[in-house]
């Protein structure tokens, strides 16, 4: 029995000449490399969004430059926790890897903002958990 035919696959080691149309970006989605290497986020937070200082109003400036918001067409981290900013309810979503920022999607991404700011951008009522509770 050939090894073909025990494994059920080509032994050749040569590329499929059908793999690229079939899996165009086989790393789309993937985690590989240096975390948090995504350029295209480095500058853009919701204080340079003019539309979102309305929608998240209360927010201080400072506040808002700390909300990082993913530019259209970035791809998000497959397993990585999400909000969309347009999205009025703010659910908390985990990326799958075929998936990226649309020119109608404000994407947040959750490692990139405190605990406490991500509570108040997802409508957490308890002020303990917001920051905004008294210290003793």
């Amino acid at each position: 029995m050939s090894q073909q035919q025990k494994t059920g696959k080509p032994t050749d080691q040569k590329p499929d000449e059908w793999q690229q149309d079939l899996n165009p970006d086989p790393m789309a989605g993937q985690n590989y490399g240096i975390k948090g290497s995504h350029s295209e986020k480095d500058n853009l937070n919701a204080y340079e969004i003019k539309e979102l200082h309305r929608q998240l109003e209360g927010y201080t400036d400072d506040e808002l430059k700390q909300i990082t918001v993913l530019p259209s067409g970035s791809r998000l981290e497959q397993g990585a926790k999400y909000i969309d900013l347009m999205d009025p309810e703010r659910k908390e979503f985990t990326a799958m890897g075929n998936m990226e920022a649309g020119p109608n999607n404000w994407y947040v991404p959750k490692a990139e903002v405190g605990y406490q700011l991500w509570n108040r951008l997802t409508g957490v009522q308890n002020p303990e958990r917001t920051g905004e509770g008294n210290e003793s």
